[in-house]
């Protein structure tokens, strides 16, 4: 699996504040909606039920935000990177400016698993990054997310 096959290149962006965890997923979901056909509102619940379930901020201000949808027929993902890092509730209480939501059909199972452990040691390259903080152009970050050797192995 390659983070090229779940990334579309228009479910990249950079915006410049996000003011609450609910907008950010409403962003989300958004997006979801126009760029991989997902019912927003729906994708919204699942994300905000999902996060009850404990933090998906990861640490280092990184949060990857999951759900699985009944709407999904395959993997997929979107990336955004946050201006002005916000509060997420982070595991390190780090304010987040790197967020890689990933969606899944329910019957995912393994798959699903295996994704969300890509993007996860994907972006545990602090080399990497640095590199998506120091861009703003949605191509160039695609371009650095889906051409590292990290994501090579899964």
């Amino acid at each position: 699996m390659q983070l090229s096959s779940i990334l579309n290149p228009r479910a990249i962006r950079v915006i410049g504040a996000m003011t609450s965890k609910k907008r950010l997923f409403q962003e989300l979901g958004d997006m979801a909606e126009s760029v991989h056909g997902l019912p927003a509102a729906k994708t919204v619940e699942a994300l905000m039920e999902r996060e009850t379930l404990g933090p998906t901020g990861v640490g280092h201000g990184i949060a990857l935000p999951h759900a699985r949808l009944a709407a999904a027929d395959a993997l997929c993902g979107i990336f955004l990177r946050i201006e002005k890092p916000m509060d997420f509730g982070a595991v390190d209480h780090q304010p987040v400016d790197l967020v890689f939501a990933l969606f899944a059909p329910p019957t995912a199972g393994v798959e699903h698993l295996k994704a969300l452990a890509l993007v996860s040691r994907t972006l545990r390259d602090s080399a990497l990054c640095a590199k998506l903080r120091a861009n703003d152009d949605p191509a160039v970050l695609h371009a650095i997310l889906t051409e590292t050797p990290a994501t090579a192995a899964a």
